[in-house]
C-alpha cells in the first residue's frame, strides 16, 4: 500500500517551473518510492548501482545521451558529482521544465556541488519520513510512534524495528559518515552520537561533549553540523529580538525521528519509552520534527525557534507565520491547566504586536479546547493540520 506524501503538490509545481528538481532527505525516507509513484513511466537510474556509477564517471556524455533529452530520474546523485557540470551544460542548451529529476541523501557535500553547478537552475525539496498527517489512516498510538518512528519501513512493519534501526545506524556510521571530512575518529563519533541521544531535546553544548568524547570543541561543533546535514538531527535555534544573537547562542538538539533517540538511549519497550524519563523529550522531539516536515512539504525553509527568558521561562517552539510569532508549548499531559500558560503569556506580553494573539499547548487532550488568555489546547495528532493552516 502506498501512502500519499504531502510533498506531492510542491513537487508537481516544481517540475513545471525548473529545468531540474532535486529531492533530498535522509536515507530510507521514501524518496525513490515517491518518484516511482509520481513518475511511473520515466526512466529511473540509481547510482547505488556500481555499473551505472562507473559508466557516468568514465563517459558522462555517453551516459546522458542515452536519455535523449527526455525526463529522467537520477537517484543518489551525490555519488557522481562530476556529472552535475555536464547536466548544467545540457540545461543551458534546453531549459525545458522538469527534465532532470535528481535525488540525494548526503546533504553535506551534495549541497556544495549543487550550489556550484546548478545554482538558479534547480529546485531543492526535502522529503523527510512520514508526517503525522500522512499516516492519519493508520491508527497508531503515541507510544508506538515514539517507539517505531516514522521512517516508512519500521513504521509500516513494526516487527522489523530493532533490526532496521540497528542496520540504519550502522550504515550511517560506517558508510555515510566515513565520506565526510569532518569525522576522523569513528569510535569517538559513535560516542558523540550516543551522548547526543541522551541529550535529546536539550541545548547543544560542544564544550561538555568535547570533554566526554576526548576531542576538541571545534570537532564536536563540526560533528553537530554533520548530524544536521545528514538529516539525523534538527538544531532548533534560540529566539532573540536581536536576531544576530542567534548565531552565537546554543541551539536545542533533537533527533529527527523519535525511534532513533529511543533506540540509542536503549528504551526497553514502547510503553516504557512513553512513560519513562525520556517520554517528555521524545514527545517534544516528535512535534518539533513535525513542524520541520510541514515547512519542508510546502517547499519552505522552517522558521522555527525556542525561547528562554533570563528568568528561566521557556517556550518550546516559536513559529514565524503570517507576519507573527506563534508561541507553542509541547506537553505530554492530557490535562493542561493554567500553570502551563505562564510561559506562553509571558512571551506574548514581551513580544507585543509581533506575537500572534493565540498561544498553543500541543498535548494529549482528546479535542481542541480553549484556555484562558486566548490560548488553545491542541491534540497532538492535529498539530500538522493546524500548522498548515497558518503557514500555507
Amino acid at each position: 500500500m502506498y501512502i500519499q506524501r504531502k510533498l506531492q503538490k510542491t513537487f508537481r509545481l516544481a517540475i513545471k517551473q525548473f529545468p531540474a528538481v532535486l529531492i533530498t532527505g535522509p536515507r530510507q525516507s521514501g524518496k525513490s518510492t515517491f518518484l516511482q509513484h509520481e513518475l511511473p513511466d520515466v526512466p529511473y537510474t540509481t547510482f547505488d548501482d556500481p555499473l551505472n556509477r562507473d559508466f557516468a564517471l568514465r563517459d558522462p556524455n555517453g551516459f546522458l545521451d542515452q536519455f535523449q533529452g527526455k525526463r529522467v530520474v537520477l537517484d543518489e546523485i551525490q555519488y557522481v558529482p562530476e556529472l552535475l557540470q555536464h547536466i548544467k551544460i545540457r540545461i543551458d542548451r534546453n531549459r525545458g521544465p522538469g527534465i532532470w529529476v535528481l535525488t540525494g541523501s548526503q546533504q553535506f557535500h551534495l549541497m556544495k556541488n549543487i550550489s556550484e553547478a546548478l545554482v538558479g537552475r534547480i529546485a531543492i525539496l526535502e522529503l523527510l519520513p512520514f508526517s503525522l498527517v500522512e499516516t492519519r489512516d493508520m491508527p497508531w498510538p503515541l507510544d508506538q510512534i515514539l517507539w517505531t518512528g516514522l521512517f516508512p519501513e519500521p513504521a509500516c512493519f513494526p516487527e522489523k524495528r530493532d533490526l532496521w534501526l540497528k542496520s540504519y545506524i550502522q550504515t550511517y556510521l560506517e558508510r555515510d559518515v566515513r565520506q565526510l571530512e569532518a569525522v576522523r575518529s569513528f569510535r569517538a563519533f559513535e560516542m558523540f552520537v550516543n551522548l547526543c541521544a541522551a541529550r535529546h531535546a536539550q541545548e547543544f553544548h560542544p564544550a561538555s561533549l568535547s570533554r566526554e568524547c576526548g576531542v576538541s570543541q571545534p570537532t564536536t561543533r563540526a560533528w553537530g553540523n554533520v548530524l544536521e546535514a545528514g538529516f539525523t538531527a534538527i538544531m532548533l535555534p534560540p529566539f532573540f529580538r536581536n536576531y544576530g544573537k542567534r548565531l552565537i547562542k546554543s541551539p536545542k538538539l533533537y533527533f529527527s525521528d523519535p525511534a532513533l533517540a529511543a533506540y540509542l538511549t536503549r528504551q526497553p519497550a514502547a510503553e516504557a519509552a512513553l512513560k519513562g524519563s525520556m517520554g517528555g523529550a521524545l514527545f517534544e522531539g516528535l512535534i518539533i520534527s513535525e513542524a520541520w516536515k510541514t515547512f519542508c512539504n510546502l517547499g519552505r525553509k522552517p522558521t522555527a525557534y525556542f525561547w528562554r527568558s533570563q528568568g528561566g521561562l521557556e517556550v518550546d517552539l516559536i513559529l514565524q507565520a503570517q507576519g507573527k510569532f506563534w508561541p507553542i508549548e509541547i506537553k505530554l499531559t492530557a490535562t493542561p491547566g493554567t500553570g502551563h500558560l505562564t510561559s506562553l503569556n509571558s512571551f506574548k506580553e514581551l513580544a507585543g504586536n509581533e506575537a500572534a494573539e493565540q498561544g498553543v499547548i500541543v498535548c494529549r487532550v482528546g479535542k481542541r479546547r480553549p484556555l484562558p488568555n486566548n490560548n488553545l489546547a491542541l491534540p497532538w495528532a492535529e498539530f500538522s493540520d493546524w500548522l498548515r493552516g497558518i503557514v500555507s
